[in-house]
This record gives structure tokens, C-alpha cells and sequence, in this order.
């Protein structure tokens, strides 16, 4: 793959390649008016196909916090068009790399040393490259070490990004008023966290001293030595990315293996431990030629306070689902219903709310789940299909639920479609066993 030698890192410089992106969907929709004409069933997928591409053409070369939001639509499956996911998936794994003069200049800038001057070997090609870092392989002391390096710019760039994106995002998901801030500011401040590698060291070895003892999951070991605020340094882990896993073969029996480890440990996480990697997208798995699973990057950590957590899986109980008093109440203190609401608002989004939840929280109503029941996340695409296309739903604020759920959402939301591709049935409680007294 070719690299690149700069990334455009001033604000007018970002703003204008996103402008050119823009010129390029508004000359789409020209060509889809006249499309609808002579090709009415396939313009539409032509217009997402075209749209698609270019939104991403243009997100890669900006890397940072940009092509990150892409990656993070690409995880929502049952709610964007198939084109988008297709399309923005690609920010997991094929994205140009840096050259090797720029990345020995970062090493020079971080470290006052060249790569060549820290590690017994360094191969400047790097073998990964994603929305924030790419990835190199180095040695070290007879350890085969895999280094990632952080894109120049990219913290720099973050809040300048967002407030480029914020009218799309507004649009898109019908958010309104003042108060919309308080989502933002959480995307923000989970972006700036995952662009300072000293804080994701620590968390990373804080993750791992706390869920090691979980079966049939591994994780590499972190050198803080070697490591700096755009730089990490870590054990290379021998396995197979879990999105190309998943394209094979496996037994059931590997399936359930897998998908119990997975489960186990985002269950631990967000039970036990109160914060949860916020990130389960496949490019973060590896498995390994012993079908264990290899988690390998914590640059996006989730704390869970009590106020929300509560609140949250006390409505994942049917009993307190189906109780019309118990259910309301949990919305209100989940920010969902609000205090100035109209009962118009109050009845629509109960119901509405009702029907999602009896539905996304039925993995969790039973002692055992089938990820590979095709028939609950087929239940999953049409709800998300009905609401696209409800016009009462554009005339409510989307502005509604705690911050929160952001990431708790896309926790859940990421994790399902993980075990959905792995089609492993599972004992839902079994993290329990693991909870040290």
C-alpha cells in the first residue's frame, strides 16, 4: 500500500479537504436524480455506494479523530445502509500507513532517539494501519515487540474535528437544543484519552492484572519503558484478527469457546470492575492457533458510575420492563423522560423505549444465549428499519438519555455483533464464577 508523508494537521487545512469530500456528495445526488429516472430500484444504492466511498476517501487521509467516527459507525450494522459499514469497516485495517522518514522523525520527536536506537531490530513498514496509530514489529532482547505509533496531529486535531462534524451529527441523529453539548463533550473527552498512550499503558495494565484469571484470554504484556504519550510498546501476539477468523470455518464447539470468553469478559468488566473496554470492534481481537482470545488495545476505557449503571440493568429485568410504574421511573432517572416533556412525548417515548428494550435485552433474561439465532438480530434490523422511517420520530428532540449511553450503547451494540459473527451460544452468568472474594 502506498504511505503518506504529512497529514494535513492545521484546522483550515482539515476544513477544506472536507469541503472537496463535500463537493464530491453533492455531484452523488446530482447523478442519483438522474439515476431515479432510468434506474429507480437501484439508485439508491448506487447513491450510498458512491457517498460511501468518497466520505471515505476523504476521512482517511485526515486520519485522527475522523476516520475514528467512521470506524465507530462501521460497528452499527442493523442501523447504517450496507454500503456505509462495508465501506467505513475498512478503517480497522486498510488505511495508508506513514512513510518511514516520518515515522523516524516521531521516534525523534518523542523519545529523543531514533527506533534503531531503542530496539535490537525495527522494521519501518509498518503491518498495521488504523484511524489513530499504526503498528510496527520490533525486537528486543530475543522478544518479537509490536510498536504502535501515533499518527502526528491527530490529539491536536480532535476538537476542531468534531466541531466540523457536529451540524452532520446533529441532522443525522436528530439531536436538538442546547443540551447537546453533554454528548459531544463525551465523545470528545473519550477521544483525547485514547491519543494519550501514557494513560492507555496504564490502563492496560490495570485491565489485564484485573481479568487474566478469565479463561481462555490472553493479553500481551506493556513496556512502559518504552513507551511515551504517542508511543506504546508491547508484546507481539501470534494470532488470527477476529473479523478474518470468522470468514473460515470452526466448529461450534470453537465458537462457543470463543464467544464465552468474549462474554465473560465484558460482563466482569462492566459488572465487577464498573468500566468497560469501550471499543469491541474486531480489529482489537486476535485468535490465537490454540482458539483463545488475544485482547490487544484498551486506548478506550469506559467508567460506569452507579447512578447510570443501576438504572440501566435494573431495566434488562422483564419484571421491571412490564411494570408500567418501575419501567417509567428508570427512564427518568436514565435522562430518557424529562421533566418538561408533554405527555404526548412522555406516552411515545415509553412505548417506544418499551419495544427496543424488551427486545435488546433478551440475551440476558435466560441462563444461556444463542448468538447465532438468526431471528433476534433479524427482530434487531427491522426495529432499527421502522424507526428510520417513522416521521413522528423526526418531529420529537433526539436530544434524550444520559451521556452515558454513548458508550455503554456501543459497548453492547459492538459486542453482540462480535458473538453474532462468531455464532456462539453461551452461559450468560457464568462471569460470576470469576468474581475474586
Amino acid at each position: 500500500m502506498k504511505t503518506i508523508d504529512s497529514i494535513p494537521t492545521g484546522k483550515i487545512s482539515r476544513a477544506s479537504k472536507l469541503v472537496k469530500t463535500g463537493v464530491k456528495v453533492g455531484g452523488n445526488y446530482l447523478k442519483y436524480y438522474g439515476n431515479k429516472i432510468v434506474d429507480p430500484e437501484n439508485a439508491k444504492d448506487k447513491l450510498n455506494q458512491d457517498n460511501a466511498s468518497d466520505i471515505y476517501d476523504g476521512l482517511k487521509s485526515l486520519k485522527g479523530s475522523a476516520l475514528k467516527v467512521a470506524q465507530m459507525l462501521s460497528m452499527e450494522k442493523n442501523i447504517m445502509p450496507k454500503a456505509y459499514v462495508e465501506q467505513f469497516s475498512l478503517a480497522q485495517f486498510s488505511v495508508p500507513p506513514l512513510s518511514a522518514p516520518l515515522v523516524r522523525k516521531t521516534f525523534k520527536k518523542y523519545f529523543g532517539k531514533y527506533p534503531e536506537e531503542l530496539y535490537d531490530s525495527f522494521d519501518a513498514n509498518s503491518i498495521a494501519a488504523a484511524s489513530i496509530g499504526q503498528v510496527h514489529i520490533a525486537e528486543k532482547d530475543g522478544k518479537k515487540l509490536a510498536v504502535k505509533i501515533q499518527y502526528p496531529g491527530v490529539a491536536e486535531s480532535i476538537t476542531s474535528d468534531l466541531a466540523m462534524v457536529k451540524p452532520v451529527a446533529m441532522k443525522m441523529f436528530n439531536i436538538k437544543g442546547k443540551d447537546s453539548d453533554k454528548y459531544f463533550k463525551e465523545v470528545e473527552g473519550k477521544l483525547l484519552e485514547e491519543t494519550d498512550y501514557n494513560l492507555e499503558v496504564e490502563q492496560s495494565n490495570a485491565m489485564v492484572n484485573a481479568c487474566s484469571h478469565i479463561p481462555n484470554l490472553k493479553f500481551p504484556k506493556y513496556y512502559k519503558e518504552l513507551s511515551n504519550e504517542r508511543i506504546i510498546t508491547m508484546d507481539w501476539m501470534e494470532g488470527e484478527h477476529l473479523s478474518e477468523f470468522t470468514k473460515k470455518p470452526f466448529s461450534k464447539g470453537v465458537a462457543n469457546k470463543l464467544g464465552q470468553a468474549l462474554w465473560d469478559f465484558y460482563m466482569y468488566q462492566m459488572h465487577e470492575l464498573k468500566r468497560v473496554h469501550a471499543d469491541p470492534h474486531p480489529g482489537n481481537f486476535l485468535v490465537s492457533k490454540e482458539n483463545e482470545l488475544i485482547a490487544i488495545d484498551f486506548g478506550c476505557i469506559k467508567e460506569v458510575p452507579m447512578e447510570f449503571y443501576t438504572p440501566y440493568f435494573e431495566l434488562a429485568i422483564p419484571e421491571n420492563i412490564n411494570d408500567p410504574k418501575i419501567f417509567k421511573e428508570k427512564l427518568y432517572e436514565l435522562e430518557i423522560l424529562m421533566p418538561n416533556d408533554t405527555a404526548e412525548e412522555v406516552t411515545f417515548f415509553s412505548e417506544l423505549f418499551h419495544e427496543m428494550l424488551s427486545l435488546f435485552t433478551q440475551p440476558m433474561h435466560n441462563e444461556t444465549f444463542d448468538f447465532s439465532n438468526e431471528d433476534f438480530f433479524g427482530k434487531i434490523a427491522d426495529l432499527s428499519e421502522k424507526y428510520s422511517k417513522d416521521t413522528e420520530i423526526r418531529k420529537m428532540n433526539g436530544n434524550r438519555g444520559s451521556k452515558h449511553f454513548l458508550y455503554i450503547n456501543r459497548t453492547f451494540f459492538g459486542l453482540y455483533n462480535l458473538m453474532n459473527d462468531l455464532g456462539a451460544e453461551i452461559k450468560v452468568n457464568n462471569y460470576r464464577n470469576f468474581i475474586k472474594n
